[in-house]
């Protein structure tokens, strides 16, 4: 076996183990402990209850308070519980604010559901890490991924084809693309492998996408889009139905909006025959459940018995409508230009023996490698899409971390293609906003469009050295976060007079944001920097908490977060923080001298202390 394959198997099993011992609620990680730390939401409300896909049960439910909670992302494997009962495994399907979805993988609701002290929390996704084991297993069967795969991490192995940058030939059916936009969009038509798509922030990565995929579909080819994320799926997916393209998006998702629900399987199949159909079969289901709900906890031989006919029926009656939703999706997929969904949707569909001929993995910097090998055989050439310079995959495992389990396929793969197609002229931010990210991250290759050079002061950094405004830990003993620095948005956003609707302040620590959201002006969009990425405002105040006599600063050596928080501001961007702390690192020190060369330098002591 291929000693990357080892790693990687490897790094899977500690990811798993490291899953497992973070979740776990028992005496040494209570439940305020797992609250705290943003992994498990309780109470829940119960809103609303309804059988779903497949016919599992579905819960609506709503928290008293919006939580920080970055790891409860759409697709995230949970676990519903309440003390002293056994707790059901399930999936998370969206998450917004105060309100939420999940679906149970059980054949009907606990009696227990809707009882004070429901919750649920974050479990390992053991289904996600058995569907990468295999892949990689299987790996050295296919033998032109496996080619791919050698190429990939073979010391003096480079991907042997150059990409053909001419765009003489090429017609534009958006005429509003620049240079190097067009030239990616070539690069992907003229791909025979592999090609990248290097997106800085701003520069609109979704937009050129669109474009090649169009092309690719009007030479005739049929085109696979997969994205870690449900929500990067879906706004890719958008933009490509306002374009006309048939596609289908599989994965399940029950709360998309009407656009994209109309395009997955159950919005195609609404009012045609075989739907009806598919409802009389869930009726029978319904009341052959309900005849056996009547049989509750205490019930002698004859109930019990008389119980499993009624349960054994209702698997039967859901077998029916499983195969008949399958022949109808067959046909889905027969039809659809375009197919997609986040990997595991994709793989999950069964896409069986079509060839589809180009795969494209957006937001290619935020998935880790087994992931895309999962997609990757379905496919003759692929492109990946993204920024290696933002944040890169969660991985929760450090030992898994430092074996290069975060390390995303677009991090692997852009080592070893020498012509990735850099975007390189930003539409997001004024010039100076944009200029330290440039210089930093992309050699001064970025460059910001005309109309948004400089016309006043855009950039802020206000310093709190010297002022005792240190780090402190939040209630829950664990996460950090910053009262001072709090003291400073206040004060800061009546004296500028800054629009709450059009500001969001964020922070790499959840104490601080958890802090924040109680002390902070409502309407304010506040979030942890790892929630913003791919988000802008018109202004952003970053704080970024560390504060210490050591000059410690934790995972702000990730300069890949500080990355992404410069980036998010259209018009103003104000960061505060203690440059006696993370002056000391050569990034911040570079970061500072050059907030005091091309913006505005304030320090504590202009604000009320």
């Amino acid at each position: 076996m291929h000693p990357h394959i080892q790693r990687l198997l490897q790094c899977i099993d500690l990811e798993e183990k490291e899953q497992a011992n973070r979740y776990k609620l028992d005496q040494t990680h209570s439940l305020k402990q797992l609250k705290a730390e943003g992994l498990a939401l309780h109470p829940i409300v119960v809103t609303r209850k309804n059988f779903g896909y497949a016919d599992y049960p579905e819960i609506t439910f709503k928290l008293q308070f919006p939580p920080e909670a970055n790891l409860f992302r759409d697709g995230a494997a949970i676990e519903c519980f309440v003390t002293g009962e056994e707790p059901i495994k399930g999936v998370l399907l969206n998450l917004d604010g105060k309100n939420g979805e999940f679906r149970l993988f059980a054949p009907d609701f606990p009696d227990w559901i809707e009882d004070n002290g429901v919750g649920i929390k974050l479990a390992p996704d053991t289904r996600t890490t058995s569907i990468m084991k295999k892949t990689l297993l299987d790996l050295e069967n296919n033998k032109p991924n496996y080619k791919l795969f050698e190429q990939l991490h073979d010391n003096n192995a480079l991907l042997d084809h150059e990409q053909q940058h001419s765009n003489n030939n090429a017609t534009f059916s958006n005429k509003g693309l620049n240079e190097s936009q067009q030239q990616a969009v070539t690069a992907i038509l003229n791909n025979e492998q592999v090609s990248i798509v290097h997106g800085p922030p701003g520069t609109g990565k979704t937009t050129t996408l669109i474009e090649a995929i169009v092309q690719l579909v009007q030479k005739g080819e049929k085109v696979l889009v997969a994205a870690p994320s449900n929500t990067a799926v879906d706004h890719l997916s958008k933009g490509l139905l306002q374009q006309g393209i048939n596609l289908l998006r599989v994965g399940n998702a029950t709360k998309v909006d009407e656009v994209i629900f109309n395009h997955t399987p159950e919005g195609k199949l609404n009012n045609s025959k075989a739907l009806k159909e598919i409802k009389e079969l869930k009726k029978r289901v319904e009341e052959f459940r309900r005849m056996a709900l009547k049989y509750k906890r205490s019930f002698g031989k004859a109930e019990r018995e008389q119980r499993n006919l009624l349960f054994k029926e209702v698997k039967s009656i859901r077998t029916e409508i499983k195969k008949l939703q399958h022949y109808n999706e067959e046909r889905l997929f027969d039809d659809a230009q375009v197919i997609a969904g986040t990997p595991i949707g994709l793989y999950d569909a069964e896409l069986g023996n079509r060839i589809f001929t180009t795969l494209v993995i957006d937001e290619a910097g935020q998935c880790i490698e087994p992931l895309a090998w999962c997609v990757f055989p379905l496919a003759e050439k692929i492109v990946l899409a993204g920024d290696h310079w933002q944040l890169p995959p969660t991985v929760l495992s450090n030992e898994a971390a430092i074996l290069g389990f975060n390390r995303s396929i677009l991090e692997v793969a852009i080592d070893k293609l020498q012509s990735a197609s850099l975007l390189n002229i930003q539409y997001r931010m004024r010039k100076t906003i944009a200029g330290f990210s440039s210089s930093y991250f992309y050699n001064d290759l970025l460059h910001t469009a005309e109309h948004l050079a400089d016309t006043g002061v855009h950039l802020t950094f206000i310093d709190t050295a010297g002022s005792g405004y240190n780090e402190t830990h939040g209630p829950d003993g664990v996460s950090l976060q910053n009262e001072g620095e709090l003291n400073i948005v206040r004060q800061l956003m009546e004296r500028e007079q800054l629009d709450a609707q059009r500001t969001a302040f964020i922070s790499p620590y959840s104490g601080q944001v958890v802090a924040a959201k109680e002390q902070l002006a409502k309407g304010l969009r506040i979030s942890t920097i790892d929630s913003f990425q791919g988000q802008e405002k018109e202004t952003i105040i970053v704080s970024l908490v560390r504060s210490n006599d050591d000059g410690t600063i934790g995972f702000l050596k990730d300069y890949r977060r500080m990355n992404v928080a410069i980036t998010r501001a259209r018009e103003q961007l104000f960061v505060i923080g203690d440059s006696a702390t993370v002056g000391a690192d050569p990034f911040y020190n570079q970061f500072l001298t050059y907030a005091e060369k091309h913006g505005t330098y304030r320090t504590v002591w202009e604000f009320d202390l």
